[in-house]
């Protein structure tokens, strides 16, 4: 029989272990106790400051947004660097620059074509929840998207398990297993009971809800492969459904990146010993240095954008439009070369290439490697905001 059973208590407020087969092969799963709490989340002063705090960051962080000239395309750059971090901490290696080549799709890799997969899915999911409310169905659809022809697309993409799973080190089994989620009926069960919740007005504050939601969702870890990006983006799109943000701009992967194994435990903490709070006080100090810190980010473009146009408006009148289009073209794109540019902004090769020279005599623009045949460009200054925690 399992190792996992010693580590857990028999405390009903967050689940129960469950006897699956018997003999030699019996194993215990863990069932989880539906949501909300009972009983109830109990919000001491240090969590209700945190709280109150991470509201407020939140809500100056999607106001704030607004004050970004070309937001869809900061915002597209965002989420590129979400889904990088995100498929980092499942072991994907590759970095922002590789993302952003633009000979990408030329020299994809597996690992390039997971935070590709990631970015498709993201995107996907938040125009969905736009006409289909945040439900198993389209979490699904996300899902078989994220895993589309890359490693995991032997894991039933788009379905939930069928089979039991595990979470353990490299070469566990279910008999030295840290933790086993719920049997297939219990899965299931589990599983309507979310989505109830997801869509429920508990009286909860969002924030809190949100917490509770991330935690069942990897607590039931209901697909074979995938859990842990589908199980964060689920935050973000939780929150946008009851618009506590109105965009897309609040990820937690960064952070996680930095706390992962404090996160992990802190998961484990509320299967064991039912205690729901701690979680919750972590999952706020979470969603507030996130937001900090992309309030942080959006303040240092802006600043970025508008010291970049007073140097292009410094060009001569007749060069300045082919600079400023290249310079919309460039925070789009952050790394570009000289053929695509020309045939992306309609000029010529030759007029493209003076163009970049003018950017990078300015100091907006800065030799980068070769790709290939091709010379790339990067837009340095951006590129350094954006890369932090990605590294």
């Amino acid at each position: 029989m399992a190792n996992f059973d010693k580590e857990f208590s028999k405390s009903a407020r967050s689940g129960s272990l469950r006897q699956n087969l018997s003999g030699e092969l019996a194993y215990f799963s863990f069932m989880p106790t539906p949501l909300p709490p009972d009983p109830p989340v109990e919000i001491d002063e240090r969590t209700l400051s945190l709280l109150i705090e991470a509201n407020r960051r939140v809500a100056f962080l999607d106001a704030s947004s607004d004050k970004i000239p070309n937001l869809n395309l900061f915002l597209s750059m965002y989420i590129r660097k979400e889904a990088l971090v995100s498929s980092q901490i499942e072991g994907t290696q590759c970095t922002l620059d590789d993302v952003l080549n633009p000979e990408l799709q030329e020299n994809a890799n597996i690992d390039v074509g997971e935070v590709i997969n990631y970015i498709r899915a993201t995107d996907f999911a938040i125009d969905r929840l736009e006409r289909l409310p945040l439900c198993m169905r389209l979490l699904k659809e996300t899902h078989a998207i994220l895993l589309k022809g890359v490693r995991g697309s032997d894991k039933t993409p788009g379905k939930f398990r069928t089979s039991q799973n595990w979470i353990g080190g490299q070469g566990s089994a279910l008999k030295n297993a840290r933790y086993i989620p719920p049997n297939i009926e219990d899965m299931k069960d589990a599983l309507n009971q979310l989505e109830k919740f997801m869509n429920s007005n508990c009286g909860l504050d969002p924030l809190v809800q949100a917490a509770l939601i991330h935690y069942q969702f990897e607590t039931i870890h209901p697909f074979l492969d995938g859990n842990g990006r589908i199980g964060r983006l689920l935050i973000a799109l939780f929150l946008i459904q009851k618009k506590i943000i109105s965009k897309p701009i609040l990820y937690i992967s960064c952070f996680l990146k930095i706390n992962r194994v404090e996160y992990y435990d802190r998961l484990g903490e509320v299967r064991r010993s039912g205690s729901y709070e701690q979680w919750i006080a972590f999952f706020l100090q979470m969603i507030l240095e996130t937001a900090n810190d992309a309030i942080e980010s959006v303040s240092e473009l802006e600043t970025l954008h508008k010291k970049n146009i007073a140097l292009i408006e410094t060009i001569p009148p007749r060069s300045r439009d082919n600079a400023l289009a290249l310079f919309e073209y460039v925070e789009a794109k952050a790394i570009i070369d000289t053929t695509k540019t020309a045939s992306a902004l309609g000029l010529s090769y030759n007029t493209a290439a003076k163009t970049i020279e003018r950017l990078r005599a300015l100091g907006i623009l800065s030799p980068s490697s070769k790709s290939g045949k091709a010379s790339l460009y990067s837009y340095t200054e951006y590129l350094d905001i954006l890369r932090r925690g990605t590294e």
